[in-house]
């Protein structure tokens, strides 16, 4: 309901906007750049985003199944089981599910989005053979979901770099910002799905595993904290690289120790790479092509503009406005909040308040409605019940804690 609610909402908008342009303000051209965005973004979603994710979905499916077949993948969920059996209670302690999340969300705390897609549609299908109602999202899924949107990453490695390109005095100073805004955004989208699952986190385990991870962090952070920012890339670029070598390897070699025919178990993961790169083709183009007429029609113009009125009106500080397209695009757009990050810092320049709160945005949260498409699209559900409100609210604890952070930090 919610997607549908969405997709005609957009078209709509962009329809009466276009409409009220070429009436009131006698601009010929709105017609024909929406639906030039929308042809643009059409070809887009195909050519730039699901024929790309094929091979890498081919390749690390492939790999995944041999870890499957070996037995790491269900080790892995033992040793995590008891942790995830609490936020996940639908999934079996030893389910597969649970490893192939976890490798999903360490690959996105190191910023490795190729790696972490694949995993991150093998623990979708995997939920999904537990999902009694296929059609309907589960709050197993769900919940998956929403802490994917959250975009917990540790390493905010491209922000810092375009900030080098942009020629910022101090690129990596957004670092400490970026990554308790989305760790923040993460714990506080845990905790708002929960009650809405009436999941009772109050206990030890959920607790201890909570805290460790926050400790972890911390320690990592402090670490980091006293590196130039070319240490920091070359910790990134290495470690992110390291990990993912090492899966490959570690995979294939366990799989050759255990006694099974790895390039046979390879080769039957694989296949689905393909079946599931198709199987989204219609989900992206359809919510992809319906944000870029939303875009293209000046939409998110007026409601900034709406925003920094009421905003106004209250006696807040509002400098923090002019930063927000970035924000609001965040969910719609990844390479839409890039650009507008990019020209936040190209106009304000990049160690100005509003370029550094950019990035924080930029930072703190993740694509949520790219996600929902990519990852229920890959199931086939239709009926994704709460899961974009739930997205959009982790997306709102992302904007008001970066504001927080950039007025505490830069202010």
């Amino acid at each position: 309901m919610a997607l549908n609610v969405i997709f005609v909402g957009f078209f709509g908008v962009a329809f009466l906007l276009a409409l009220f342009q070429v009436v009131v303000n006698g601009d010929t051209q709105a017609f024909q750049l929406i639906v030039e965005s929308m042809l643009a973004m059409s070809k887009t979603a195909v050519m730039d985003i699901a024929l790309p994710l094929t091979g890498i979905m081919t390749f690390f499916l492939g790999i995944l199944n041999v870890g499957e077949k070996a037995g790491i993948i269900g080790g892995l969920a033992k040793i995590i089981g008891p942790f995830f059996n609490k936020l996940f209670p639908e999934v079996p302690k030893d389910h597969p599910a649970n490893g192939q999340m976890i490798m999903n969300f360490s690959a996105n705390m190191l910023g490795l989005d190729n790696a972490a897609t694949p995993f991150g549609l093998k623990a979708m299908q995997s939920l999904q053979e537990l999902n009694p109602d296929k059609d309907t999202a589960s709050n197993a899924q769900i919940m998956f979901l929403v802490l994917h949107t959250s975009g917990l990453c540790i390493i905010p490695l491209t922000i810092i770099a375009q900030r080098a390109i942009l020629g910022a005095g101090n690129p990596s100073d957004i670092f400490i910002p970026c990554v308790v805004g989305t760790y923040v955004t993460t714990i506080v989208s845990m905790v708002l799905t929960a009650l809405w699952q009436k999941i009772n986190l109050w206990n030890r385990t959920f607790l201890l595993g909570v805290g460790g991870a926050t400790l972890a962090i911390a320690l990592f952070l402090f670490y980091l904290g006293n590196q130039s920012k070319e240490q920091i890339e070359m910790i990134s670029v290495v470690a992110g690289n390291a990990l993912i070598l090492l899966i490959v390897a570690g995979f294939l070699f366990w799989g050759i120790y255990k006694k099974i025919n790895v390039f046979e178990v390879f080769i039957e993961g694989a296949k689905g790479g393909f079946s599931t790169a198709v199987t989204i083709i219609p989900y992206l183009v359809g919510l992809l092509v319906a944000i870029a007429a939303f875009r293209a029609c000046g939409a998110m113009d007026y409601f900034v503009e709406a925003m920094r009125y009421v905003i106004s009106l209250t006696g807040i500080n509002t400098d923090f406005t002019e930063a927000l397209p970035v924000a609001l695009m965040r969910p719609l757009s990844g390479s839409g909040s890039r650009a507008l990050m990019i020209e936040a810092m190209q106009t304000h320049g990049p160690d100005s308040f509003i370029g550094r709160l950019s990035c924080i945005f930029q930072g703190s949260a993740d694509t949520t409605f790219y996600i929902v498409a990519l990852y229920f699209g890959s199931v086939g559900i239709k009926n994704t019940r709460y899961a974009i409100v739930a997205g959009l609210l982790a997306d709102m604890v992302g904007v008001v804690t970066a504001i927080f952070l950039a007025y505490m930090f830069f202010h």
